[in-house]
């Protein structure tokens, strides 16, 4: 659709056109555009090509002038899945045909409308570790079976929707695909060229804003939104720019620079902002550099971390098989338009952050948030090392034992420097004699099979496997808490003694509970800061000072006799890592798919699935029946609660609520999966709703103390139950409920089902000190209701104890204020004035519906 021609312009040397957004702004504000930073000129080239011209003008107004006071649409030209939301949302389209269909409409009608690209990542387990030779292919077996619902769904889904692409199983993670191969840069439809820009199911699909491609995490039901042709309405961003200076010192990772990042950025509240990385220390970067410091955009609360189109940009693009002309392309058109970083000279920022490059020392994070930097320098200092253990029992498993060591992760492995760093240390140690300690379950899962081809070509990749980390995937394995089964003699060692046991892990998430059940810590390092874990197999090893064993001479040998200097990591990169090898993946992986178009637009459920199943979004309360008042508090929590503690991805275990529903529908335990993995099923799937085991629900008290677990306290009784009984007590009572919660709810992974599940429990209300930018958007497209206490109120000043009847008044309006009146058991009532959430009018339309898709069905079926 190109409606304002008046802009429309020829692109040099090409037989193609673009929308010249630089004169519509100047048109508006004389020289104004070469003001206006990198994301804003991107945005006022799509309001161009594709806003109403009656509402153009005001909108490019809001960039020029950095104004929020208006929505304005944003049109992604691509949304890109994972397995696990992106099936989940084309489950939701499923059930919105048959909705459809029930009321008369044409089922087959219903489709994405914009390029939908689903890649299977998030489903294999880690059960065979790095160090059995078969690991790849039992895994990717184990993965088919478990998975076979699934996949099933998932091929239906490639015939019967239109735009729907999908690359199967065992081929690479999302995040690395859409950087190496799916991303243009520069888009050309219909004879007009014009910037990529993508929305993703995935927090970290900021990945690919080292391209400097605007991409961004969101919920699955916001993707659905965008699949479905509505604009993302938007107001103007916070745009942060952020000054890089000085160069890396010798030795230091592109993973160290971005752990010292993230704390940067964390502590300078940037959460919800647009940065804009740039400066001499951004131009020495290599793309794999950015792309790590892009991936970890959410852990440091930003929505993107854009870099701008330079040389690196296209060295990268010849260096990854892009076609000449392509590349071409986009260096002509960057530079036509002032897109390329040599334009953004003039840019203006509201705020501008600078940080040294040259500062950064070898750093991890943990033990719990990727926030929290650990200078490997102070582990003794910040008391994660003790000297060494000489009184350890033989034959036992040391205190802090790493039961797990990954390289994983789109974070690191789509860097080649880190992953051959990884592999270079494993040379180095197999020389020495070093060798992994036993308890540790070693894993090697690269985002990209062309890993495999030039650690092959380096002679690198058998020096990984001889030290236990082989290839076991090319998924997100570990990172997404599908680390696999331990040995059952090491899990029940840690069982009886009660042991702190760690995991080490080159990916972008440690929260607690995340990476394995019986991990009680993880740490978040490089690759082959990774490698040395498992030689030292304890996190209570001081790693910078303490010897990993000693050479044939009796001498000890440090962690700086096995690292690698710049000079031999970018010897093998600038040797081993070339343009074939991407066309070698590549080409295979996106041949043109000849499958016949499905007869049927609607799919039969099997009924028996634990996996798929018909979701009940359009009955009863969530077609938008709802109250607000006689709320009861289903959890009181504090700050920092994460996705991960709303409804977790990692193992299910048969004592859980989802373990015990399994078993009855006749699943046998090894076969039980993952949550993540069953969130197409919502009878499964709400079964984990708090079902973290490391969650505390202030509600429940033990001698005064909250106790940690999925634990609730169900009212008027005061009966203390897991977390499940007491939704099944509400549920079959229609008990509305609420939720009360401190600062930064919902941050993590974009976690359709932490708002679902919560929804499907009869929460109508989540009242909070702060949000996350993608779950707060989650709860809206589910229709629950996020209301933010106002500065200096919290659940504490508030003397809350979960007793209490909770109601909310007033006119629900973006922005507005509402009151929420508080009546405790005494029958004293509180008024305490609340914000709305709701942030746009849209929102409000979608919250009104009853969620997005029920406010897609009625739209549907009123046209």
């Amino acid at each position: 659709m190109t409606i304002n021609t008046q802009y429309r312009k020829a692109l040099a040397g090409t037989s193609l056109d673009y929308f010249d957004a630089r004169e519509a702004v100047d048109t508006i504000t004389p020289n104004a555009y070469s003001k206006l930073p990198y994301t804003s000129r991107v945005l006022a080239e799509q309001l161009v090509r594709r806003c109403d011209p009656s509402m153009l003008e005001a909108s490019l107004k809001q960039l020029i002038e950095c104004k929020r006071d208006l929505d304005f649409p944003w049109y992604p030209a691509r949304v890109v899945c994972h397995d696990i939301l992106g099936q989940t949302a084309l489950v939701d389209l499923a059930g919105l045909r048959d909705a459809i269909a029930e009321q008369g409409g044409d089922p087959a009608k219903v489709n994405p409308v914009v390029e939908t690209q689903l890649i299977v990542d998030h489903s294999l387990a880690v059960e065979y570790g790095g160090f059995d030779p078969d690991a790849f292919e039992k895994n990717r077996a184990i993965e088919d079976r478990r998975n076979e619902d699934r996949f099933h769904f998932i091929e239906w889904c490639k015939t019967a929707f239109e735009n729907v692409s999908v690359i199967p199983a065992g081929n690479g993670i999302m995040h690395q695909i859409n950087l190496e191969k799916m991303s243009p840069v520069v888009q050309t439809k219909q004879g007009i060229a014009y910037p990529d820009t993508c929305v993703g199911t995935d927090s970290h699909t900021p990945h690919v804003d080292a391209l400097g491609v605007i991409a961004i995490g969101v919920g699955g039901l916001e993707a659905e939104t965008v699949m479905l042709g509505r604009p993302s309405m938007m107001r103007l961003p916070d745009i942060v720019g952020v000054k890089l200076t000085g160069k890396r010192q010798p030795g230091i990772t592109a993973t160290d620079i971005v752990l010292a990042i993230t704390e940067f950025l964390r502590n300078e509240r940037v959460v919800s902002s647009y940065l804009e990385f740039f400066g001499e220390g951004a131009r020495d970067l290599t793309i794999g550099d950015r792309a790590t410091i892009s991936n970890m955009t959410p852990e440091y609360g930003a929505t993107a971390g854009m870099f701008y189109i330079d040389e690196q940009t296209i060295n990268y693009l010849k260096l990854t098989g892009r076609d000449e002309e392509q590349v071409a392309l986009v260096e002509n058109y960057a530079k036509q338009t002032g897109l390329w970083a040599d334009h953004l000279d003039s840019a203006e920022y509201e705020r501008v952050l600078e940080f040294d490059l040259s500062s950064v020392t070898r750093n991890m994070a943990g033990p719990s948030n990727p926030h929290r930097r650990l200078p490997t320098s102070e582990l003794a200092q910040r008391g994660i090392a003790v000297r060494q253990q000489e009184h350890q029992e033989d034959g036992k498993l040391p205190d802090g034992a790493v039961i797990i060591a990954a390289i994983t992760s789109c974070t690191n492995t789509s860097n080649p420097r880190n992953v051959v760093a990884a592999g270079l240390v494993a040379k180095k140690a197999n020389q020495l004699g070093l060798v992994r300690k036993p308890w540790v379950k070693s894993s090697f899962a690269p985002g990209s099979k062309v890993a495999k081809l030039y650690l092959e070509e380096a002679g690198l990749l058998e020096e990984m496997e001889k030290l236990g980390f082989g290839i076991v995937a090319y998924a997100c394995t570990t990172c997404n808490g599908m680390s696999g089964a331990l040995d059952p003699e090491i899990q029940q060692e840690i069982i009886e003694r009660d042991l702190y046991s760690t995991a080490v892990l080159s990916g972008n998430r440690n929260f607690d509970g995340r990476i394995h059940p019986y991990a009680k810590q993880a740490f978040l390092a490089s690759p082959p800061l990774v490698v040395a874990y498992a030689l030292a197999g304890t996190i209570r090893f001081d790693i910078e000072r303490d010897a990993l064993g000693t050479n044939a001479q009796g001498e000890p040998i440090y962690l700086n006799d096995l690292w690698p200097s710049d000079e031999e990591i970018d010897a093998v990169v600038g040797k081993y890592v070339k343009p074939e090898q991407f066309n070698q993946v590549y080409i295979q992986m996106f041949k043109l798919d000849d499958s016949e178009r499905s007869q049927s637009a609607l799919y039969n459920w099997r009924e028996m699935s634990t996996y798929i199943r018909r979701p009940p979004y359009w009955q009863g309360a969530l077609a938008g029946e709802r109250s607000l008042a006689g709320m009861r508090p289903l959890a009181i929590l504090g700050d920092n609660i994460t996705t991960d503690h709303l409804s977790p991805s990692n193992a299910i275990l048969p004592s859980s609520a989802a373990g015990e529903y399994l078993a009855k529908m006749g699943l046998p335990e090894e076969d039980f999966n993952s949550y993540a993995t069953h969130r197409g099923d919502h009878l499964t799937a709400q079964r984990a709703t708090f079902a973290n085991p490391k969650l505390f629900n202030e509600m429940v008290l033990e001698n005064g103390q909250v106790v940690q677990g999925s634990l609730a306290r169900v009212e008027p009784e005061g009966k203390v139950t897991r977390m499940w009984e007491a939704i099944e007590t509400y549920m079959n009572r229609k008990q509305p409920l609420i939720v009360v919660a401190g600062a930064d709810y919902g941050q993590g992974s974009s976690r359709d089902w932490a708002a679902k599940g919560v929804r499907l429990a009869g929460v109508e209300v989540i009242v909070a000190e702060g949000f996350e930018r993608i779950h707060r958007t989650n709860l809206v497209g589910m229709g629950v209701l996020p209301l933010q206490f106002k500065s200096g109120i919290d659940r504490n000043t508030l003397q809350l104890d979960g007793t209490e009847l909770y109601d909310v008044i007033g006119e629900i309006a973006p922005g507005t204020d509402l009151a929420l009146v508080i009546t405790r058991a005494n029958g004293e009532k509180l008024d305490v004035p609340v914000t709305c959430r709701l942030d746009t009018a849209d929102e409000v339309s979608v919250y009104q519906a009853g969620g997005v898709l029920q406010r897609f069905a009625q739209d549907f079926l009123a046209q």
